[in-house]
């Protein structure tokens, strides 16, 4: 695992507190499995890293608790949650139906460079179904979806929707290692929801075209999973090597 201290600290705008920076900083460190599940989070470590108090640090765990990334313990302190399959199936869920609905939103301010940009990196992914890389897969299915939500006017459930993306990223590196052939049925969903909006398809349509495209990924995923008898690698005892230090 990556030390915390490989990780630059972010250069964000002044008028983020200090605060906003810590959660961002440790969000970003809990997405890319800088920190994986289970790694203790140290507050005074993470203070220094960020030249900063652990005041606002201890603030950005707890947020970080409320979006149920970490986990805080008695006598233990905070760590990363562990991962469990449960977890994985509900922001699955929660992301169907909050992509949907920031999707639907963003429909009147997305332009043509909204939808080329879309084309481009559907056609990216496209072209890795030949030589397939899960891992790649994903991140620019992410950057897909992330075109056409990201004009969302609703604040708040922009926000939803990056923090249940982080979740993903944390509970599953990628899901497309579990079911690559479900790749391809992916990308032609994709180019369906762009030629929909191109054609002025309906608020209502387009919420309901990127929720079952999102259900059916997870119905292939816990399809796959119950096919196999072997545990998942991820989860398991929390106490870890970490510990000892």
């Amino acid at each position: 695992m990556t030390s915390a201290g490989t990780v630059d600290a972010p250069m964000e705008p002044n008028s983020l507190s200090k605060a906003e920076t810590a959660y961002r900083w440790i969000r970003k460190c809990i997405a890319d499995q800088t920190f994986e599940p289970g790694h203790k989070l140290v507050l005074a470590q993470i203070a220094l890293e960020l030249d900063t108090s652990v005041v606002p640090v201890r603030e950005a765990i707890r947020r970080l608790e409320a979006d149920g990334l970490v986990t805080f313990e008695r006598n233990v302190g905070a760590r990363v949650a562990m991962v469990d399959q449960s977890s994985y199936a509900q922001s699955m869920e929660a992301v169907a139906i909050l992509e949907g609905a920031a999707t639907a939103q963003a429909l009147e301010f997305l332009g043509e460079y909204d939808l080329a940009e879309a084309d481009e990196i559907n056609e990216r992914m496209r072209d890795l179904l030949t030589d397939f890389d899960p891992t790649e897969f994903t991140r620019l299915n992410h950057e897909f979806h992330a075109a056409l939500f990201r004009r969302c006017p609703n604040e708040r459930l922009h926000s939803l929707v990056a923090v249940e993306w982080d979740r993903l990223a944390h509970l599953r590196n990628s899901t497309f290692s579990f079911v690559p052939e479900r790749a391809r049925g992916s990308v032609d969903e994709h180019a369906r929801i762009v030629a929909l909006i191109r054609a002025r398809a309906s608020a209502e349509e387009i919420e309901r075209v990127v929720r079952n495209h999102r259900s059916t990924t997870l119905a292939s995923y816990q399809e796959a999973q119950a096919k196999t008898t072997e545990t998942p690698a991820s989860t398991g005892n929390i106490d870890r090597e970490e510990d000892k230090s």
